[in-house]
This record gives structure tokens, C-alpha cells and sequence, in this order.
């Protein structure tokens, strides 16, 4: 697959590196290549939950994590599904600013990967 690249104006670059610069955004992405509650992301990388909660929002924000449904969780409370939205990306910072390319994730690949973790 190769690298999509978009017009992204200064904007687009600010809120994705800085996204990914937080700590614990990069374990979360990481974790997040199968569809996880908020819940189970904090419970694999034991990082409290509040903290959790503050990196998906700032993910989901820049484009590099989506919620992909609900589900119901152990205590019945319907919760959000988070996956990654893509598995590479490349920043570069040879020009004035900083530019970055990411490889997407397909639709195709996502269910191929849930058939193989079942």
C-alpha cells in the first residue's frame, strides 16, 4: 500500500504531532490495532484511566484513532470501540515545518485481522 498524502495545512500537522508527542499516545496506537474499549487500552498499557481517556480524545481529534462502534461492557454500560486509523507514519522535517505521510489502514485489512484474532 502506498503512502496517501493529502494537502494538510499547519493546522493538521500541529494537532497530529502533537498528539502523537504526548506520553502514552504511541502505546495506545500500538494497542489499538484491534477494536478496544477505553477501558481495556488502560488495562493493557496500566495507565490509569482518566489518562486514557484524555489520549484517545486527543487521537480520535487528530485522525489517528476512530470509534468504531459500541459495545457492552462487563458491568452492562454500553461502551465506545477505539481502533487505529492507520500503521505507519512518517514525518519529516527537512522543509520550514514539519511534514508527515501515513500509511492508512484498509477496511479489508481491519477484518482480516479481527478473523485472525478471534
Amino acid at each position: 500500500m502506498s503512502h496517501s498524502r493529502r494537502e494538510r495545512t499547519e493546522s493538521d500537522s500541529n494537532t497530529v504531532l502533537s498528539a502523537l508527542g504526548n506520553k502514552y499516545s504511541a502505546e495506545i496506537l500500538c494497542a489499538a490495532g484491534s477494536p478496544k474499549s477505553a477501558q481495556a487500552l488502560s488495562e493493557d498499557i496500566k495507565i490509569p484511566i482518566a489518562t486514557c481517556y484524555r489520549r484517545i480524545e486527543e487521537l480520535v481529534d487528530a485522525g489517528l484513532l476512530t470509534c468504531e462502534g459500541r459495545q457492552l461492557s462487563e458491568e452492562g454500560r454500553r461502551t465506545n470501540i477505539y481502533r487505529r486509523t492507520l500503521d505507519e507514519i512518517e514525518v519529516d522535517f527537512s522543509d520550514t515545518e514539519p511534514q508527515y505521510s501515513q500509511k492508512r489502514r484498509t477496511e479489508a485489512k481491519n477484518r482480516l485481522h479481527d478473523q485472525l484474532h478471534e
